[in-house]
């Protein structure tokens, strides 16, 4: 059996895309003989668990939920841990890249990069102060030194292959998402979940689930759901999940009025209560601009509950096939005529239902793992040069 070192600025029980990701092919790599060693923060009383290791930080300023790591702590927790490991694999772009970067230099290890979120696209809702133009410079740049660095750069979608080529990246890219394990989303309750929370079976029910952030575009949702509101009765507007645009949004709720027809439920425990959420929708709407992949489109789809989104960045590969998904125009009206004509269609409504589940089975947890188990197993079958780089062309997945 090998091992692969992971190693991140962030991990449960912080609730993320990039959580999620690691915990996903953390679990599925094992079904292919690779073992994953974890260096990730520590956020509380976290229970010790074999091969998590937790490095104590502090919270980040304007974002309590992150955490900045010790960086010494950090540094000696990856090259402890990569002694015993074949491969370094760093998900997140601050202390932990440049901890698994000397790690697996000083052991010459090969060393892979995840590129899971597009900085350039959302540093300034967290820095407004900061003209965004020198924002997106110094995200491209810091990117494309990060990226240029390492020996495979892994990316959940198409659209961000291309964006970091236009940065000027030269390592080899692999188009990888995070794959889904399809059991947990396909037997939810939804009668469930609507009794719990006294919502009639008959209501026309949207949902939202990810991290409540500004970055989410979940203002325009809002917007959306007002109009959609005026021309279908009962309709409501579930919004599932925290961050640091929640508290925002609730007082904009709550001056506007919206609160007849808007509901927060906060984070919902996995997999049950999150399958029988999903469960107890009649569609899924999504307005992210700077999504790298969206994996909670899937997740929806696999319980088969149609998507309308925004086809922007990484959702593009989710939606553009249009199987079990609609890509809605970029505007408050388009979006809305296209979310009153599903809900008024009850029969379109199982059409893509059934196009959903088919079109998710296509994203699995064990066929993604698969893939990711041949990109280590190519680099750790090619020669190493003095630098620690592959001296031979990169062994790339089918």
């Amino acid at each position: 059996m090998k091992r692969v070192l992971m190693i991140s600025d962030v991990y449960f029980p912080r609730i993320n895309g990039v959580s999620t990701s690691i915990e996903t092919f953390r679990r599925a790599l094992r079904e292919f003989d690779v073992e994953v060693r974890l260096v990730v923060p520590r956020y509380g009383n976290e229970v010790e668990e074999d091969g998590v290791v937790r490095v104590p930080g502090r919270s980040v300023p304007r974002d309590p939920e992150d955490r900045i790591v010790a960086w010494r702590a950090i540094r000696d927790a990856a090259l402890r841990e990569a002694e015993q490991c074949d491969v370094v694999h760093v998900q997140t772009p601050f202390l932990a890249h440049y901890a698994g970067r000397i790690a697996a230099r000083a052991l010459g290890l090969p060393l892979v990069l995840t590129y899971h979120t597009l900085f350039e696209e959302y540093l300034h809702h967290y820095a407004p102060f900061v003209p965004r133009q020198l924002l997106s410079f110094l995200a491209r740049k810091v990117s494309r030194a990060q990226c240029n660095e390492v020996d495979a750069v892994i990316v959940p979608s198409t659209a961000m292959r291309d964006r970091l080529l236009a940065y000027g990246v030269r390592t080899p890219l692999q188009v990888l998402p995070t794959g889904i394990p399809l059991s947990r989303f396909q037997n939810g309750n939804g009668d469930r979940f609507r009794h719990a929370r006294g919502i009639s079976a008959a209501t026309p029910l949207a949902l939202f689930v990810g991290r409540v952030a500004h970055e989410k575009n979940i203002g325009f949702l809002l917007d959306v759901a007002r109009e959609v509101r005026a021309a279908v009765p009962d309709f409501l507007l579930v919004i599932c999940g925290e961050g640091p645009a929640l508290a925002a949004l609730r007082r904009r709720v709550a001056h506007d009025g919206s609160e007849a027809f808007v509901r927060f439920v906060g984070n919902l425990q996995r997999p049950r209560a999150l399958s029988d959420c999903y469960a107890a929708a009649n569609v899924f709407l999504f307005a992210s601009r700077t999504e790298t992949q969206g994996l909670v489109l899937l997740e929806a789809m696999a319980a088969g509950v149609p998507v309308i989104g925004l086809a922007a960045m990484g959702t593009i590969d989710i939606l553009a096939p249009g199987r079990g998904a609609i890509a809605a125009a970029d505007n408050v009206s388009a979006f809305s005529q296209t979310v009153i004509g599903l809900m008024r269609d009850q029969i379109r409504q199982r059409q893509l239902a059934g196009e959903a589940r088919r079109f998710s089975a296509e994203w699995t947890d064990m066929a993604m793992a698969s893939r990711l188990a041949s990109l280590y197993a190519g680099l750790w079958c090619s020669p190493r040069s003095t630098s620690g780089r592959p001296d031979g062309p990169l062994k790339t997945p089918p």
